[in-house]
């Protein structure tokens, strides 16, 4: 079904017309000219995010139900990164002519799987044309007590450095994409040049080489945002002293939190972990692993300090890896390697801008 049959207020209502409010802070969602939101007693988080067709997203490799789910998810981890309890999102959407109605409700139904995990209401937002591709702007709301709130301001000398899960796999997973990507249209050019239709044909049923690839697939197109690290966290008692997303490369997430607190940091190549599929494909595509583990980006895994007092509680939680620790400004942002080289740490993560 075309878009302009429905108009922007029957598509709101179709996509829209089934979300169930889940949190008491959501006084009033999608329906009129404002959402009504209500925080007596906590703290409000705020975040954006803008996604752009073909600088973040390519929809050659991503459908759109898993970019529904995606947008959700980068930013409940932001709120997640403040150490905050999502609970609502806008979602607004630039749309061109060459999206249909069913296209739209497969991007909500992404959208609405990412909120029902992490129980966050749909309150509203705006859809208009666009005559360059598809735009995405989503804005997370999400509360905290004053005291629990976690800014990237807090670490300190001896601090320990942690973070969740592994790193470097979403980057690999869009390397692997990328190389199918590029196999593909080089075939059509090959075929096109000489005149095989048949050939082409048979590239319409082309299937990209993703065996034993599964996790790096996973972890670029089906990003979580980690709140069960969060939960984790405040079950054992801790509460972080800086912390952020890993969205741009642990690199360059380890710079904001260093020159913010004002401080140095020691990071141990040996500890940052990092998934055997990452080791092999950057094995196989000649990269090495370390780099892309440092400035890869969009693993939306938690960097985090901690006081070193809580090294024994932080070594009991799975899914927590001490990377090394905080020191004093002085001494610089040092990489210790396997062999016991030290080096400068570099911000080299993802730039959009550049």
């Amino acid at each position: 079904m075309e878009i302009a049959k429905l108009g922007e207020f029957g598509l709101i209502d179709r996509l829209t017309k089934d979300i169930e409010i889940k949190n008491e802070s959501t006084k009033y969602g999608v329906g009129d000219d404002c959402a009504v939101l209500s925080y007596p007693d906590k703290e409000v988080l705020v975040t954006t995010d803008l996604l752009m067709e073909g600088v973040h997203f390519d929809l050659t490799y991503i459908d759109l139900k898993h970019l529904g789910y995606k947008s959700a998810m980068v930013n409940i981890s932001d709120v997640f990164a403040m150490n905050g309890t999502p609970r609502q999102i806008t979602v607004s959407l630039a749309i061109s002519k060459r999206f249909t109605v069913e296209d739209l409700e497969e991007f909500y139904a992404g959208l609405k799987l990412a909120c029902d995990k992490w129980n966050v209401d749909i309150v509203g937002g705006d859809t208009t044309s666009s005559y360059t591709g598809l735009a995405i702007s989503i804005t997370c709301i999400g509360e905290a007590r004053k005291e629990d709130i976690v800014y990237r301001n807090g670490a300190k000398n001896t601090d320990l450095v942690c973070v969740s899960g592994d790193l470097g796999a979403a980057y690999m997973g869009l390397q692997l994409l990328e190389r199918e990507k590029s196999v593909y249209y080089q075939q059509v050019e090959e075929a096109k040049k000489k005149g095989d239709k048949r050939a082409l044909e048979e590239l319409a049923h082309f299937q990209p080489e993703f065996s034993g690839k599964e996790y790096l697939l996973q972890r670029q197109l089906q990003t979580e945002a980690r709140g069960d690290i969060i939960q984790k966290l405040r079950e054992a008692g801790i509460r972080p002293t800086a912390m952020m997303d890993i969205s741009d490369g642990l690199s360059s997430e380890l710079m904001h939190i260093c020159k913010q607190s004002g401080v140095g940091c020691r990071i141990y190549e040996k500890n940052i972990p990092i998934d055997y599929q990452t080791a092999v494909m950057a094995e196989e595509m000649n990269m090495n692993v370390t780099t892309c583990a440092l400035n890869g980006g969009e693993d939306y895994e938690l960097l985090f300090t901690v006081p070193i007092g809580d090294h024994e509680k932080i070594e009991q939680i799975e899914g927590i890896k001490l990377i090394g620790h905080i020191t004093d400004e002085k001494f610089g942002k040092v990489l210790v390697t396997r062999d016991n080289q030290e080096f400068e740490l570099k911000a080299q993560g993802w730039n959009p801008l550049s």
